[in-house]
């Protein structure tokens, strides 16, 4: 069978790859890589060039193509490939612990390692045996055989119940609906009764409005809905998603699965040597100790609680103006959205009709082509989808640099949120040629209607966050793959530049060049842009608390976690939720049933990696702020301190190079409006 997953190219084959292709493409590749490792491994001394590098380059094949299969399960979850997927992850979670628990490669790189002055090693090449003996322990390396074996399996199970996660909250989604009549859509605009999936039917002779329930929906109907009862409805059923609240999907409930997870992330933790899974996630961290980690948290909330309570005693004050003297978890957005309009006189929807999508990514472009002088230029090639986009990077020598896939639309078979992740990662090759880098950027806006798309503020900000991300991956200058563009990289830094590019959503200068060019210059359009950025600390306080508490919850059930005690999740976050919720708590919520990052992702004891790394954000954007936000310059200095190292160095060294000293909490405080500051 031909199968283009193995065949030479240099984009995948989305018009051809099919999920009978996957099982097969994985099989050959690491079968050709064990053979080759055998063959590396069975020389008599080991160097960087006849041992590591070698290896490294043969892993990037299978890391294509690996890729390629998690994009298309992430984008294009339908049964087929979803089975077709779950085959593999078993097998390739399979031979990375193989690889990862190989005594004789482990031997080897240890030689290299303690060889690496009479090898002239550079600090790269040094850092990357270290780390690369980092992972042999954190993978059991230094265990008996029958520890080793336990290791494998719990890894084993655990892949499948982080699958099986994500798969509930997909499936538990489906053909999920809220059905509403003419008097139940009052407030609702006009763009969401037309698209989304949403549409109108006669029933019984009454026209009946069906919203199918996905996130965009939820924040459409909780945001406008008029009617209280309707915000409450949708509130629930969202809430039952994947939950013990679901009626007729138990086998979907999420709630042994997090158990289930936990339990074996403890067991691995402590099979390794660490007191709790947060401490064994700190072993690759910025931040190296739990106490840091819970210091840091309880320090920001501290700060935050003075300037968020004002926030919610305003909300619960303008509520009782409207009718409502007591505030519940589907009141929120409602009324928020509605004091936003009456302080700011703008709403959400004439936001979006200042920003097509186009005019956005064009604003977007040329924002960074004064920072970094590159130039971004759009191609037409197949995808996986009609709606994906696909672009290339030049530098200022029209030499190309790297390229990129867009994928921008909500649809029913993919995942929910927002992300980056690698197609082909930056490194040279063994002949010297350079592979450049090809990442994909995917989110989940609101579906184009009538071949037109528009964006909400919030929706700029997540898309300048996601490009933050694939910039890092792209720009990179690093040649060896283990460190280039985003590869091991701390998580609490690699949020860093991603959060970082959101601060050009935060001035006039920069939005002026995302707006529709047909009103780019009108009074009108200032005047509407400085209402917009007054939004900047409206609710701002209440929005980093409530990522203060997701952080502090997900680091303390990673480092408390018992395996004897009952109940204790609830007890957890009730504990925290004491401290960081100034409005009552709905007995419906059911934050870890749906809470992807920690459960089916990399952000287990790292979620705090988000509020940390905008710390770095906020501190290295006040130099822009202050020289300028388009200082080439500067611009240059973050390029070459930041962005093009990936993970050759330790991250504060890298941001010291930039900023000159340590990181200053302060930034994040005053760009949040909050005024009660640390002290220096």
């Amino acid at each position: 069978m031909k199968n283009p997953l193995l065949e030479n190219t240099k984009l995948p084959q989305f018009n051809k790859i099919k999920p009978k292709h996957f099982r097969p493409a994985i099989i050959n590749i690491i079968n050709e890589n064990k053979a080759l490792l055998q063959q590396l491994l069975s020389q008599k001394e080991y160097t960087w060039n006849n041992f590591v590098l070698p290896f490294d380059i043969m892993q990037e094949h299978l890391n294509f193509v690996w890729n390629t299969i998690q994009h298309l399960n992430s984008v294009s979850n339908n049964l087929k490939i979803r089975k077709a997927y779950e085959n593999c992850v078993q097998i390739i979670t399979k031979y990375n612990l193989e690889i990862a628990q190989n005594d004789k490669y482990y031997h080897a790189l240890n030689t290299i390692y303690k060889n690496q002055y009479c090898l002239k090693l550079n600090t790269t090449q040094k850092n990357i045996i270290h780390n690369k003996l980092l992972d042999f322990h954190l993978n059991g390396a230094h265990l008996s055989t029958r520890k080793k074996r336990l290791y494998i399996k719990l890894k084993e199970q655990l892949a499948f119940f982080e699958n099986k996660f994500s798969n509930n909250i997909i499936d538990s989604s489906k053909n999920l609906s809220v059905y509403l009549n003419e008097r139940q859509i009052k407030g609702i605009p006009k763009y969401a009764l037309n698209s989304n999936g949403c549409y109108s039917a006669i029933k019984n002779g009454v026209n009946i409005w069906c919203f199918p329930l996905n996130e965009i929906s939820y924040k459409i109907l909780m945001t406008f809905a008029d009617l209280r009862s309707v915000r409450k409805k949708v509130y629930i059923h969202y809430a039952a998603i994947a939950s013990d609240l679901t009626i007729n999907k138990k086998e979907l409930d999420n709630s042994d699965i997090v158990v289930k997870i936990l339990r074996i992330r403890k067991t691995i933790s402590t099979l390794i040597g660490f007191k709790s899974y947060a401490e064994y996630s700190l072993a690759t961290k910025m931040i190296d100790k739990t106490e840091k980690v819970i210091n840091f948290l309880y320090d920001l909330i501290k700060y935050c609680l003075p300037t968020a309570k004002k926030e919610i005693d305003e909300l619960k004050q303008f509520a009782r103006e409207n009718g409502i003297l007591r505030i519940y978890s589907w009141d929120i957005l409602y009324f928020k959205e509605k004091l936003s309009l009456k302080k700011f006189s703008i709403s959400e929807d004439f936001i979006k009709s200042y920003f097509p999508v186009d005019n956005v990514l064009k604003g977007m472009f040329q924002i960074v082509k004064r920072l970094y002088n590159i130039n971004i230029i759009e191609k037409n090639i197949l995808s996986w989808h009609q709606t994906v986009r696909f672009f290339e990077i030049y530098d200022n020598k029209k030499k190309i640099i790297g390229q990129f896939y867009v994928d921008l639309y909500h649809r029913e078979d993919k995942y929910p949120g927002a992300w980056v992740s690698e197609c082909y990662s930056r490194h040279l090759s063994l002949n010297g040629n350079v592979q450049i880098p090809v990442a994909y950027l995917v989110c989940n806006f609101h579906p184009m209607v009538k071949n037109i798309s528009f964006l909400n503020h919030q929706e700029i900000i997540t898309l300048f966050h996601e490009f933050g991300h694939c910039l890092h991956h792209i720009l990179t200058k690093m040649d060896f793959p283990y460190v280039s563009g985003l590869r091991n990289i701390p998580l609490d830094f690699s949020e860093f530049p991603s959060q970082f590019m959101e601060y050009w959503c935060w001035h006039l200068e920069s939005m002026k060049l995302l707006i529709n060019n047909n009103i780019k210059n009108s009074k009108s359009t200032n005047n509407f842009l400085q209402k917009l950025l007054e939004k900047r600390y409206y609710f701002s306080a209440n929005d980093m608390l409530r990522q203060l508490r997701l952080s502090l919850i997900d680091f303390k059930i990673h480092m408390d976690f018992d395996l004897s005690k009952q109940n204790q999740l609830k007890t957890i976050i009730s504990q925290v939720d004491k401290l960081t919720n100034l409005l009552p708590k709905s007995k419906y919520d059911r934050l870890l049933h749906k809470f992807s990052h920690i459960f089916a992702g990399e952000y287990a004891a790292g979620y705090y990696s988000y509020t940390w790394s905008e710390v770095l954000a906020a501190d290295a954007f006040s130099k822009f702020e202050k020289y300028g936000i388009f200082n080439h310059n500067i611009g240059t200095l973050f390029l070459k301190n930041i962005l093009e190292k990936g993970g050759s160095r330790n991250p504060i060294v890298l941001f010291k190079r930039f900023r000159h000293r340590e990181p200053n909490i302060n930034f994040l405080l005053l760009y949040n409006g909050i005024k009660n500051l640390k002290p220096k």
